[in-house]
């Protein structure tokens, strides 16, 4: 990749301070997965991070296909240690008993399991992991601009927290960026899903009502007439808790964030009798959460992982899988394509098309789980083909090995279109509703009211 620019032109002429085989923008999941797997097999990797961990990060729900990965890893232990073991999701809605979708009774019985865990550690493990395997990891230094020579290293430039410039060459260059999409803004080929605009509220609460016994630990997923809620219960006793709204509903906000997120929380019963004792812990944050992808994953010496190919709607917990699902599978493309020289976009991206069938697979059923009647069928599960196996097999991440689900899905697809033509003026509604929050845009990130006045008087 050649970005224009007189930095890209200043770098070409300058010999670089450190050389590397792989240096990965980003030490989130992705990042940190890719750089432990490469080091481990020997490689000299390199990762740079803007920030510095622990960090704040939101998507504390991991799925059981999560855990042979830490396994491999070597890291389970360690994050069973700062976890919350996680049995099932349950979907919650009025009029219906709570449906539990307990993870032991999937296609697959190999992995019953998961855990919630607080972002700020589970990252900060995996990052410190990489370090331990042997990753050379410089944090608060973020990277401007790479450079990609022909049958020569990349130049990748980068500045630290002090505004000192600094020059890599490096052989492969993986962007790990998360949703700063580095290599697809700056090709302009990141592809934003009309059809799926949103944004979320959130904040960690103390006093929220949780399950007992086994059920503790469980997700929890309402939905109301904007959209849909989480709450994620956490080891230290924290509920992270979340509402991911339509842009209408949103852009009706006349009052401070903390005071909409709280009256957003009101508008389903369920939820507010699980939070009528409880406290918000630190002000409400937003983030936009519209769908996008990339147009492709690599290129000459360069690929892309995680969410800085591709994002899609956090309702079913899939992305820390997918970013380090994705990062494994880079990080065996890359080793092969070093050992034989043959860094070249095919070799680096030999398994885009897996992970573009896996994204597919989760987003038909995300993009529809507002919809009346996925709704009804998720409260109301039925194993007739298999097919709430099935349903739990998603639930849990299998779906890129061989596990046979694609029948009983597809059979799931069928019912869903039939429900939908039955109901069909609910139907008809949701989609009316849906279609307007396609047309409403919201390209801003609200910030918390504490940091919009740090702002102000900083």
């Amino acid at each position: 990749m050649n970005t224009a620019g007189c930095s890209a032109i200043q770098a070409s002429h300058a010999a670089p301070e450190n050389s590397c085989d792989v240096l990965i923008i980003g030490g989130g999941p992705g990042g940190s997965t890719t750089a432990a797997f490469l080091a481990q097999k020997g490689w000299r990797v390199t990762l740079l991070e803007k920030e510095h961990h622990p960090r704040f990060h939101i998507g504390e729900s991991l799925l059981p296909l999560n855990m042979p990965l830490l396994e491999r890893l070597g890291v389970r232990d360690e994050v069973a240690r700062i976890g919350l073991l996680k049995l099932a999701a349950e979907f919650n809605c009025e009029g219906y008993e709570p449906a539990t979708y307990y993870f032991a009774n999937a296609m697959r019985k190999t992995y019953p399991s998961a855990y919630e865990v607080r972002r700020s550690e589970f990252d900060n493990l995996l990052l410190r992991n990489s370090q331990k395997k042997g990753a050379q990891v410089h944090e608060g230094v973020k990277v401007t601009n790479v450079e990609s020579r022909p049958g020569q290293t990349s130049l990748i430039s980068a500045v630290d927290e002090k505004g000192q410039p600094h020059l890599w060459g490096a052989r492969v260059v993986v962007d790990a960026s998360g949703r700063d999409t580095f290599f697809a803004n700056r090709q302009k080929m990141k592809q934003r899903n009309p059809q799926h605009n949103s944004a979320a509220i959130f904040g960690h609460f103390e006093g929220a009502v949780r399950r007992l016994g086994k059920d503790e630990g469980n997700i929890s997923v309402y939905w109301f007439k904007h959209g849909w809620y989480w709450m994620i219960p956490l080891r230290d006793g924290a509920m992270s808790v979340g509402a991911v709204c339509w842009p209408y509903y949103l852009k009706s906000r006349k009052k401070s964030v903390d005071e909409f997120f709280m009256d957003t929380l009101t508008l389903n019963p369920l939820v507010a009798e699980r939070l009528k004792n409880a406290r918000l812990m630190a002000p409400a944050m937003a983030t936009g959460n519209f769908s996008y992808q990339a147009d492709r994953m690599s290129g000459d010496g360069w690929l892309i992982v995680g969410d800085a190919f591709a994002f899609i709607d956090p309702v079913f917990s899939s992305g820390v899988f997918l970013a380090m699902n994705s990062a494994e599978l880079a990080a065996g493309a890359i080793d092969d394509a070093l050992c034989t020289g043959d860094l070249s976009a095919k070799s680096l991206g030999r398994h885009e098309k897996k992970i573009r069938r896996g994204l597919k697979t989760f987003s038909w059923f995300i993009y529809r789980v507002t919809t009346p009647a996925l709704r009804k069928m998720l409260m109301s599960p039925h194993n007739v083909f298999r097919v709430e196996e099935a349903i739990l097999s998603l639930l849990s991440a299998d779906i890129f090995g061989k596990t046979p689900i694609r029948f009983p899905l597809f059979v799931f697809k069928i019912v869903y279109y039939i429900a939908s033509i039955i109901s069909w003026r609910e139907s008809l509604v949701s989609y009316r509703q849906r279609h307007r929050a396609w047309h409403s845009k919201l390209d801003f990130v609200w910030k918390s009211d504490a940091a919009r006045q740090e702002e102000r008087t900083g």
